[in-house]
């Protein structure tokens, strides 16, 4: 395992207690010290990578690259097999593996702290994997017996390519999991303080509550959804959703969508990397210190039970 973060450890940790003989790489700092409480000896990616018949890529899209160049590659053996979690630097081609090695993917649908809260109580989150290269003709099993170590099969495991894992998953975080759900809250948040209502209380029904349909879109579905709400919200729903995803903001998704899948989004976030991530940061920091930030830490506050029930990632 090459890194251990979120992902990387909840994999490291669900393989070791499946039986697999799992040696994590990984540079000193937090996740050295994290590795090694919870009983791992890390030891230096190189020196991990030359023993591995399996190396699992833990590490973040945009570093990974240079890793795989200087440290993985040189010593990777030959009909080993290559792992990722994401299939953004294959799809891309910003690793490159040699002909002799199996490539797969195994990416799970959700957070390494769910995957591995999931197997500790004897369930599994579903997961999608691929195989990229057969070089060795065991790729398809070798990617199916990862799944089932860190028990994904107890769930389900789905086939698909590469491809259609990455531009799906950059879709889905752009358009609605992160780029569209923050840029929604925001303005709904914006547009009720403009009219004079108080911030907290904006906040309250513009970002808090949003869990709980969240919840009952997770749990049960649309229309599980809208049998739990009350009629006039659903009747909200149904005919004012529609006004505010409009034709032009479908236009917007198909040209996202389009960004991603000519790899326009990829080359400008590899090259926002390279320059330093100057922009990157601006905009990052722009939004610590905002009244949507301010409220909610003040409606936060009214409820000191999210602090003992929260993970913290």
């Amino acid at each position: 395992m090459v890194g251990y973060g979120n992902q990387g450890r909840a994999h490291a940790l669900n393989l070791r207690d499946s039986g697999w003989d799992v040696v994590v790489g990984q540079r000193p700092g937090p996740g050295f010290d994290r590795a090694t409480a919870d009983g791992f000896r890390p030891v230096a990616v190189a020196d991990a990578v030359a023993a591995a018949e399996l190396v699992i890529l833990g590490l973040p899209d945009e570093t990974a690259a240079l890793a795989y160049e200087k440290e993985i590659a040189p010593v990777l053996r030959p009909a080993a097999a290559l792992g990722f979690l994401h299939g953004f630097n294959i799809r891309f081609g910003y690793v490159a593996p040699p002909d002799g090695v199996d490539v797969i993917l195994v990416a799970p649908k959700g957070p390494g702290t769910l995957l591995r809260s999931l197997y500790q109580r004897g369930l599994g989150l579903p997961a999608l994997f691929a195989v990229h290269r057969d070089a060795t003709g065991q790729a398809r099993s070798r990617a199916l017996a990862w799944a089932s170590g860190i028990g994904s099969t107890r769930a389900a495991v789905i086939e698909t390519t590469f491809a259609a894992e990455t531009e799906t998953d950059l879709f889905g975080e752009q358009a609605v999991l992160c780029g569209g759900l923050t840029a929604l809250t925001r303005a709904a948040f914006e547009t009720l303080v403009e009219a004079g209502y108080e911030p907290e209380f904006a906040y309250v029904e513009c970002v808090h509550e949003l869990k709980q349909i969240a919840d009952l879109l997770y749990e049960r579905g649309l229309t599980g959804m809208r049998e739990r709400i009350s009629n006039t919200a659903e009747y909200g729903d149904l005919t004012r959703g529609p006004r505010i995803v409009d034709a032009r903001v479908r236009g917007e998704m198909r040209q996202i969508l389009a960004e991603i899948r000519s790899g326009a989004f990829a080359e400008e976030w590899m090259s926002e990397v390279r320059s330093g991530e100057r922009r990157f940061r601006q905009l990052h920091d722009a939004d610590v210190d905002t009244a949507y930030e301010r409220a909610g830490c003040a409606v936060r506050e009214w409820m000191p039970w999210l602090r003992e029930t929260s993970n913290g990632e």
